[in-house]
């Protein structure tokens, strides 16, 4: 007796030659609406579904394969004597293969003019349940979702290969296939942003050599809903694959960059910036950059959100760098860059932006789940406790160092002169020793700087060093039962201070 196969697929690439090699190998084909019709036209011999059940196809195509005899046909344990009585009772024949994939819900959804009615229309019913039926009978049914699985498949019934493991390892795909698509429906349809259960779905789209350390494994995955500025929609030139390490660093360097609307330049080291540059031209931005620590700089990832030409290509290519990230590069400064073998050049259009995702934290048995820290103070926000008060330069500076201490480890410190940090504390486990840190990087530089704290000064210690180094401003949460003590030395060495209402802690 002849095997048979349903085939019912949206996506109808390659379908006509897997459909000929399973006729080819004697099977028969059972078949629905587009994709009888795309086989027919290849003149493969295919049954109507409705021609199996004696049920024709009703309410718009919504009532297709929902059929006893289909689901009789794919759920029959083949050694069950009473499961084979009742088939042949009721006329019902096995069904020995799926192969479907689903209607293009993400696709319809992604439609910048789409109605919430289309959405519901490309919401499968049929196909996920007949693959279920199929992969629960994975003993001895086939089931086959992914186009990538045609060749291999149809190698292995020729080789009289596909065995039990064979058609577990395709019925787990098909559950991570139906998991995936259930996710996204329930992501479109849920407003709340904690529910009872939080379903998440990722695509892999990189196995990598290993994790943070050699012998770590790791592998990249991506959100494929994830429509901002995103690592993993950017287009890779040149250079070595991306490591675990890259993609941190690279992802911290888009979320700072993504703080700046005028030329800017990111240089990133250990996911902490090492240096950071506004101007009017992103040459001298990146100048900045690079100046605010050149020793840092080596081996960390630089991101721009202008086109790099040649004159800033020239200048990047005599550093030692990871990655390079930008909207853009001229002809002339792939050129020069590409000369060098392993540096990473990664194209990426860059938003002005804050992404509303939530952040995700593994913990031992859970996870943490958060909004992103995507809140901005202006000057409207803030208020001024202190006998002076800033300059509109120093202004300038305070929310220029208040947006990148943000995306310091705490506890953090940024110093800033002219829109470029000159220090950075980074994750000390007391401020003051943060402080330290700055200001040591700082040199001279810290004299006529401002500073910018993460989180309140408990103590006023950390005002006390900053301003003997000569820096005239600071910018800080406020909320200190002890806010007086560093209101007080701030009014005792004749400098100004800033509250945000508002802490960036980064653990």
């Amino acid at each position: 007796m002849k095997k048979r196969a349903l085939i019912s697929v949206s996506d109808k690439d390659n379908i006509t030659n897997f459909a000929k090699g399973l006729v080819d190998l004697d099977y028969e084909i059972i078949s629905t609406g587009g994709t009888l019709n795309k086989l027919t036209e290849a003149g493969i011999q295919a049954t109507a579904v409705e021609d199996v059940t004696g049920f024709p196809e009703m309410l718009g195509g919504r009532v297709k394969t929902l059929h006893p005899i289909i689901h009789a046909g794919l759920l029959a344990k083949r050694d069950n004597a009473d499961h084979q009585k009742q088939l042949t009772e009721s006329d019902i024949d096995l069904i020995d293969m799926v192969v479907v994939n689903l209607y293009p819900f993400k696709q319809t959804f992604d439609q910048l003019d789409v109605t919430e009615e289309e959405v519901i229309e490309n919401i499968d019913v049929g196909g996920p349940t007949m693959l279920r039926a199929a992969a629960k009978s994975f003993a001895d049914v086939t089931v086959v979702v992914d186009p990538d699985d045609y060749d291999s498949t149809l190698k292995s019934i020729q080789e009289n290969r596909l065995d039990k493991t064979e058609r577990k390892k395709l019925a787990a795909k098909v559950f991570r296939h139906t998991a995936q698509y259930d996710s996204m429906i329930a992501s479109y349809f849920t407003e709340d942003a904690f529910p009872e259960n939080y379903t998440i779905t990722y695509e892999k789209a990189q196995t990598l050599r290993y994790g943070e350390n050699p012998h770590q494994t790791a592998a990249f995955y991506k959100n494929p809903t994830e429509t901002a500025m995103s690592l993993a929609s950017a287009k890779q030139l040149h250079g070595k694959e991306l490591s675990y390490n890259n993609i941190q660093d690279a992802n911290a360097a888009l979320e700072i960059i993504a703080e700046y609307g005028s030329p800017t330049a990111v240089a990133v080291k250990h996911m902490n910036p090492c240096g950071i540059g506004v101007a009017e031209g992103i040459n001298r931005a990146f100048s900045k950059a690079y100046e605010a620590d050149p020793v840092s700089i080596f081996g960390g990832i630089v991101a721009c959100n202008r086109k790099i030409d040649v004159e800033l290509a020239t200048q990047l290519s005599g550093i030692f760098l990871e990655i390079v990230i930008a909207p853009e590069f001229t002809d002339d400064a792939l050129a020069v860059l590409t000369k060098k073998k392993n540096i990473r050049l990664l194209e990426l259009a860059m938003v002005n932006e804050q992404s509303t995702y939530h952040k995700l934290t593994t913990i031992k048995g859970g996870v943490l789940i958060q909004s992103n820290d995507d809140a901005e103070v202006e000057q409207k926000d803030l208020t001024f406790p202190t006998d002076k008060k800033p300059s509109e330069d120093e202004i300038k500076d305070l929310l220029f160092a208040w947006k990148a201490v943000k995306h310091v480890k705490s506890n953090a410190i940024v110093l800033a002169k002219g829109l470029q940090t000159v220090g950075v504390g980074a994750g000390q486990m007391n401020r003051v020793g943060a402080a330290d840190i700055a200001l040591e990087q700082a040199e001279e530089k810290a004299k006529d700087a401002v500073m910018a704290s993460d989180a309140f000064f408990p103590m006023p210690d950390t005002v006390e060093i900053a301003a003997k180094a000569g820096i005239t401003a600071v910018i800080q949460p406020g909320g200190s039962k002890r806010d007086q003590d560093s209101i007080d030395m701030c009014n005792k060495y004749g400098i100004s201070m800033v509250y945000t209402g508002m802490r960036h802690f980064k653990h």
